[in-house]
């Protein structure tokens, strides 16, 4: 829960869920919100996938989801599983002999989607593997794949028809007494997924897996992405988070906390807080953060640094960051530590004097956490 006491209109409160497991990340109830990418390497493939994994991972990756669309995918699973930093979710579909494959190869969850998977005795197959080799699931809702009794039913997909398959997913684990269970609604419209989210949220008490499926390319799903989950999330709804782009997985993963860094709901490296430069603007503000963002990826502490070109915000904005820098005039600006003017820094050697700064706010900060612990 996102509580700020002096400021209640920052106040984000998130939908009560019960927790479950995701290996040893933990989804649902007080935990933080997590933030998922899946590979797009061939699974065969144990080498690139790894390292797309990996690279995930250390973009900030909670867990990473592979597909399993074959028998030797299964077997390549579970050499990926074995190298793995994270949990890995197996993304199961049309065959449930995958599911099983999965589930014995080592997988955190499986994903399955109840559109496609089979009948229910064979979904009671895969529930038995998820429960004797400890691994959760997550149902899959779709709108591009609604059952077709309920498309009969509905006439088209629509919210009403997507909570209505996840719910009768939900009492098929129920009935098996399986209850390490996560669900996600998707559709490519924002419109609609924001409706079936916000009615699976009231008709369960199960974590929700956020996504707008299919979003597009980098600037298009982004903007998709962050407005649909963005309301959902400050409404309160969603205990995990997948930006699906037409692009690198750690591109994905980017994305999503920026998305809930901007609420307050989750916090890693460094927020940069810039202008969009004018005629007033004492450097180039634009290639400036270009590269801070570059030389900045690796910090992993939560902090907050602010580029101001020019006066007129500079010094208002400085005041709420970690470090800042305003432009002013004959080539240098102002450096500002901990909201106050520090020091002036000349415009060429003003990156290289940021990085030097936020290096050693970011170290006080974690020596001070590692205190406290």
């Amino acid at each position: 829960m996102s509580l700020n006491h002096v400021r209640p209109w920052r106040n984000i409160y998130r939908r009560k869920s019960r927790q479950i497991m995701v290996g040893d990340v933990p989804i649902g109830g007080d935990a933080p919100i997590a933030v998922q990418t899946m590979t797009n390497t061939l699974t065969t493939d144990v080498a690139a996938t790894v390292a797309q994994v990996q690279a995930a991972a250390e973009a900030g990756a909670d867990i990473v989801r592979v597909s399993v669309p074959d028998e030797a995918s299964s077997k390549a699973l579970k050499e990926i599983v074995r190298e793995s930093p994270v949990p890995i979710v197996a993304d199961i579909h049309f065959h449930y002999r995958r599911g099983i494959e999965a589930a014995e190869a080592g997988a955190a969850c499986l994903r399955i989607n109840p559109g496609n998977i089979g009948d229910e005795k064979r979904v009671k197959e895969v529930i038995k593997a998820a429960r004797d080799h400890n691994c959760s699931i997550r149902i899959g809702v779709n709108a591009g794949s609604l059952e077709k009794h309920l498309l009969e039913k509905y006439g088209e997909p629509c919210p009403e028809a997507m909570v209505e398959s996840g719910l009768e997913h939900i009492r098929i684990l129920q009935d098996n007494d399986f209850h390490e269970f996560k669900i996600s609604v998707k559709a490519s419209d924002v419109f609609l997924s924001a409706a079936a989210y916000q009615g699976i949220a009231e008709a369960t008490d199960a974590p929700i897996h956020l996504g707008i499926t299919e979003a597009g390319g980098l600037v298009s799903g982004t903007i998709k992405s962050a407005i649909g989950l963005g309301n959902l999330l400050w409404m309160g709804i969603g205990d995990t988070i997948r930006v699906s782009l037409s692009a690198d997985p750690v591109e994905e993963v980017k994305v999503g906390y920026e998305i809930l860094k901007s609420l307050g709901l989750r916090h890693r490296g460094v927020n940069i807080i810039s202008c969009p430069s004018c005629a007033r603007q004492g450097f180039d503000v634009i290639k400036t953060v270009e590269a801070l963002e570059q030389r900045l990826e690796h910090i992993k502490t939560p902090m907050s640094l602010s580029i101001i070109g020019c006066v007129v915000n500079g010094p208002g904005e400085a005041l709420m960051t970690d470090v800042g820098f305003t432009g002013g005039g004959a080539g240098s600006g102002m450096v500002y530590l901990a909201g106050k003017a520090s020091h002036k820094m000349s415009n060429d050697q003003m990156v290289d004097h940021i990085v030097e700064q936020v290096e050693k706010k970011a170290a006080e900060l974690d020596a001070t956490q590692e205190a406290a612990e």
